[in-house]
């Protein structure tokens, strides 16, 4: 009897632990009472009745992210292409994502490939490969309310590849290739534009300080002649000035030493001997001068005084 009562009190420990659950953080336990939905369990300490409840789900309650397979989807000009999509979900109500549908990520799957077909099949090919992010906005929107009901909540869809066909493939690559030779030729050109623009521009600076320089100097060669012609008209007066005030001096001697009519006619000959030597035909004899007897008299007379 000692041995079952110890086994008994081992057995009921073992259930009593085993019903004992810790709800970590992020997840949630779906709890079923006799099959029956009976409560959510949120983070914490909780225990459930032995053989008649029991943890139907455990959700958790974080992001999820699932990356679907490509899927084949026919644009409007009937270009057939490749595309796979990455969703961000997460669950918001566990009750409803354990008995809204039978396989969640599945659904979500199928309804994301029929959304995509039906919203590329209203665009054409060129119109799908630049509007990612419209695509990205109409699914979302489309995905979230289908799965309100199933307790998730769509945050974000992305379209991961988008792949043409070959033939396409090949004909964009020619054009992406034919853009980039545009783009270079037009650099490049742009380029040489500038180029030739900054030679012409430092050729004008250049042919500007050469004038610029050219006309200083001719100014500056006008100055000193200019210098030079006022000092040389300077010096040509001052010799004048120098010249007169001397003759001016000499007379003012002369006139203080009272000369006589000896001397007077000495320097009339002299002067009448300086017009002789000229190169003129014609000599004109002072009125005063009577006559050559007259003449060598007296200078035979002023010469003996």
């Amino acid at each position: 009897m000692l041995y079952f009562f110890i086994g008994l009190i081992l057995v009921i420990l073992i259930v009593v632990i085993g019903n004992i659950k810790i709800v970590p953080q992020s997840r949630a336990y779906v709890v079923e009472r006799l099959g029956t939905y009976k409560e959510t369990w949120q983070t914490g300490l909780h225990i459930k009745i032995p053989f008649i409840e029991r943890v139907s789900k455990n959700v958790s309650l974080k992001e999820q992210v699932v990356d679907f397979p490509p899927q084949p989807v026919i644009t409007k000009d009937n270009v057939t292409m490749q595309i796979d999509t990455v969703v961000f979900f997460q669950i918001t109500d566990p009750k409803l994502y354990t008995y809204g549908v039978e396989n969640p990520i599945s659904a979500i799957e199928n309804l994301s490939a029929t959304t995509l077909r039906n919203i590329i099949g209203e665009l054409e090919l060129d119109h799908t490969l630049t509007s990612r992010d419209t695509i990205n906005a109409k699914i979302r929107v489309i995905l979230d309310e289908a799965t309100d009901p199933w307790g998730i909540k769509v945050n974000r869809v992305e379209l991961k590849n988008i792949i043409p066909p070959s033939e396409i493939q090949d004909a964009m690559e020619k054009q992406m290739k034919a853009e980039r030779q545009r783009r270079e030729a037009i650099l490049r050109a742009e380029g040489e534009k500038a180029s030739k623009i900054l030679v012409a521009e430092g050729q004008k600076e250049s042919q500007i300080l050469q004038a610029q320089a050219e006309k200083e100097a001719a100014i500056l060669r006008a100055d000193a002649v200019k210098q030079a012609k006022i000092l040389e008209a300077q010096g040509e007066a001052e010799a004048i000035l120098q010249l007169q005030k001397a003759n001016a001096e000499a007379i003012a001697m002369i006139n203080e030493a009272a000369p006589g009519e000896g001397f007077i006619t000495l320097k009339s000959l002299e002067a009448f001997e300086k017009a002789a030597d000229g190169q003129s035909t014609k000599i004109i004899i002072p009125s005063d001068l009577q006559g050559v007897a007259g003449l060598a008299t007296g200078v035979s007379e002023l010469l003996k005084k």
